[in-house]
């Protein structure tokens, strides 16, 4: 057998053996004896008698290892051209300062704290400092609206709230302190503390329950590591776009640690003192996982990028930050790919870089369509390798183990499952598919270290979510097929998601905010292509009878609602004024037939819809290059 075939083999046949041996990688307060937790089924927990600390396992025991003066935090601003590089000790001294003041603010073990901040190093050292008091963060996307925020404010109930006065785009200053204090009047839950980070871009008046970054820092005294539970969370990630309550998405200190660390050397090949970038934010898994938490596991520097691809100030952008910091690994999503590709198919600012130390282009957040792949191949010259994962599980579940047993790359697939993960395609009924026939994937419990134990505070509605479609399975969402070779091709949501950019937002919430217009009696959002972001939303409106309003007037008004209550994110644009919505005679909008239209793929009929007419009158709207 091979190394990926032995390992992935081990992997099923005794997940106990092989992901003890892969906790060796881990510095443990405790051991674990206990590596798989099977008395609670379908609730599985991994290496539950086992103690550590996260932070130490991302700062301390490098510095301890001889990396203090290896620089561990790049920051690199494309918006204001300055950059500032923190090492390991550096980055050790302040985050155990910073774990001080939050402790100084009432924050113990166990504590939610939730960090709304840019992509600055503070980001991360709140990010550490919690884990270091073994306090659970709770991340949230700068650009969310607050009403976005308040929602995540209600169900994580911080004691403290870490924010900074604002975040910087390439044409605007985006005022952080006006969102969070509108989401505090907004939420029931109140935190007791915000600790507000001052940018000299624009600095803020603080209210009666802010304090300043920098004098929190200079009243606190260092906190040491307090040891947790490997089943302790160490934080909340809650899935973009939820409508009700949202869906918390919890990650155990233990797994997370286990995982994140082996991924980084079997996977992406990076080892300690190797330059790693990921071009993603913090408020998204791949900033928890791949700018933060796996690079410091590893010992390898880690990249903190402000700016866009192409713009800050032109399409070079990406290969010059390589060049200058002799970076391996760049892990990115496709739109910023597709966005360079835009301003530079010929790959001139490309070549005018040296990226000689450049090894593996990794994307992942959206399918990474051919044409793409192909470019950046030819361009780069290096190999460019999907991934397939979920905010979910934390970590790829298919990818190219580069470090592991690099294999041959297949366009349209993300490779192979990872070791951990076995990937099932299922019909409707939960009967087993043959190798090339499409269908619902779904993996076998139980799955690896560093996927979602259960969700926030709701362990049944972990297993209504993802556990009881397919019994004895983790339902994705997603639909695929496994070809001969075992190679995965993932090719779309099965649910009613889209992808904008990376960013999974629910049709459900963008279209009860826009049925909120006084004007609107219903309406369907659905994703449709896009040649940079991958999908972005187009809403098709019913109008009230007798409503009277300019269709561009209209759009404008339902695209600054979206903005207002979902965020920039959504990136909806297009509005369109329909007489009907083709439906089910139950009442159902045909929402997949309408997104098949919209794909150009010939789609069927159904039998129960209630009005064919409406249907074929929508057909030239629902077009993508209408």
């Amino acid at each position: 057998m091979t190394d990926y075939q032995r390992a992935y083999k081990q992997s099923l046949a005794d997940p106990a053996g092989f992901w003890g041996e892969a906790a060796q990688l881990v510095k443990w307060d405790k051991a674990p004896k206990v590596v798989l937790d099977d008395s609670n089924i379908p609730l599985y927990r991994w290496f539950s008698d086992g103690m550590l600390n996260t932070c130490y396992n991302a700062l301390d025991r490098h510095v301890i290892d001889g990396r203090a003066d290896q620089p561990a935090v790049i920051h690199e601003s494309a918006i204001t051209g300055k950059s500032s590089t923190l090492t390991y000790a550096q980055m050790l001294e302040k985050t155990a300062r910073f774990a001080g003041a939050l402790r100084m603010a009432g924050v113990e073990k166990g504590d939610r704290v939730v960090i709304y901040m840019p992509m600055v190093p503070e980001a991360l050292i709140a990010m550490l400092a919690c884990a270091r008091l073994g306090a659970i963060h709770s991340v949230v996307f700068g650009g969310f609206a607050p009403a976005e925020l308040a929602a995540r404010i209600d169900d994580a109930k911080p004691k403290v709230i870490v924010s900074a006065s604002c975040g910087l785009e390439p044409t605007r200053i985006v005022e952080y302190k006006p969102m969070l204090d509108e989401s505090i009047s907004l939420a029931t839950h109140k935190p007791t503390r915000c600790i507000i980070f001052q940018r000299e871009q624009h600095q803020v008046e603080l209210g009666p329950l802010d304090i300043d970054w920098k004098d929190a820092m200079a009243m606190a005294e260092p906190a040491e590591c307090v040891s947790v539970a490997a089943t302790d969370p160490l934080y909340i990630l809650y899935t973009s776009g939820t409508t009700g309550k949202p869906k918390g998405i919890v990650r155990d200190n233990g797994g997370h640690a286990v995982a994140l660390t082996w991924s980084m050397k079997n996977i992406y090949n990076i080892d300690a003192g190797d330059m790693w970038w990921s071009a993603s934010d913090v408020g998204w898994v791949v900033g928890h996982s791949y700018i933060v938490y796996a690079p410091l596991f590893a010992g390898a520097t880690t990249i903190v990028f402000e700016g866009k691809p192409v713009g800050t100030p032109d399409a070079g952008t990406f290969w010059r930050v390589i060049e200058r910091y002799g970076v391996k690994g760049l892990f990115t999503a496709p739109t910023a790919i597709r966005a360079i590709r835009k301003e530079d198919y010929n790959g001139d600012f490309i070549r005018s870089a040296d990226l000689s130390k450049f090894e593996n282009l990794f994307l992942a957040g959206e399918r990474l369509d051919p044409d793409t792949y192909h470019w950046a191949t030819k361009n780069l010259g290096v190999p460019v390798i999907d991934n397939w994962w979920q905010t979910e599980t934390g970590w790829p579940i298919a990818s190219n183990l580069r470090g592991l047993e690099p294999m041959p790359i297949k366009p349209g697939s993300p490779t192979v499952a990872i070791p951990g993960y076995d990937i099932r395609v299922l019909d409707e009924l939960g009967n087993e598919l043959p190798a090339g026939t499409e269908g619902n994937i779904a993996i076998k419990l139980p799955l690896p270290p560093g996927t979602l134990p259960t969700l926030w505070g709701d362990d049944q509605r972990y297993i209504d979510s993802y556990l009881t479609v397919f019994p004895g399975m983790y339902a994705s969402g997603d639909g695929g097929y496994l070809d001969e070779d075992g190679y995965v091709y993932i090719m779309g949501r099965t649910d009613d998601v889209i992808n904008v950019a990376g960013h999974r937002l629910s049709t459900g919430s963008l279209e009860a905010v826009v049925a909120t217009h006084e004007l609107v009696a219903e309406c369907a959002v659905i994703g449709v292509a896009d040649a940079i972001k991958g999908q972005i939303p187009k809403a098709f409106v019913v109008l009230k009878s007798g409503a009277q309003i300019d269709a561009e007037e209209l759009r404008k008004q339902i695209v600054a609602l979206v903005r207002k209550e979902v965020g920039p994110v959504a990136a909806l644009n297009e509005v369109v004024v329909v007489p009907g919505l083709p439906k089910t005679r139950s009442g159902k909008v045909l929402r997949k037939t309408m997104r098949g239209i919209a794909d150009g793929k010939h789609v069927d009929i159904p039998s129960t819809i209630e009005d064919a007419s409406i249907l074929d009158l929508l057909r030239p709207l629902l077009r993508s290059e209408s």
